[in-house]
């Protein structure tokens, strides 16, 4: 996902062509290639991590720009690379809205998954809610 949407940008980038936009490569990416042979293995997976990994990719392109125009505290920065499929250090984020568990064994159930084990760093958001604010008696039990 990530490697398609950064070679169309770089391609519009080399061509002239306006920088494609996210709506754009999530329609064409997401939605799209899920629906063709060599890519079917796409719906098995959640859409929320295909739409993260997209938000990361516009994310370092901002971190990027920001850093010509020299908004972007510190040296300067390339521009997003590609990602290889031989590097070791794999990784995954998920928001809240994938609808993730983790169970009391210590393993992550995502949804269309199995449970696997799963290391787990950062900060995981309260799977909490808190209860109404208290707004006193009611008019009918007064």
């Amino acid at each position: 996902m990530w490697n398609d949407c950064l070679r169309v940008r770089r391609d519009a980038f080399a061509s002239g062509e306006p920088f494609p936009k996210s709506a754009e490569l999530s329609k064409q990416f997401i939605t799209e290639v899920k629906r063709t042979v060599e890519r079917g293995w796409l719906s098995d997976v959640s859409a929320v991590v295909l739409q993260q990994s997209l938000r990361d990719l516009d994310a370092a392109y901002a971190n990027f720009f920001a850093s010509l125009k020299g908004t972007r505290k510190g040296p300067k920065i390339a521009g997003p690379r590609f990602k290889s499929k031989r590097d070791s250090r794999q990784a995954v984020r998920f928001t809240a809205n994938a609808r993730w568990v983790i169970t009391a064994s210590g393993k992550l159930r995502l949804p269309r998954t199995s449970s696997s084990k799963a290391a787990v760093s950062g900060r995981r958001p309260s799977r909490q809610r808190r209860p109404p604010p208290d707004r006193g008696p009611s008019p009918g039990n007064a």
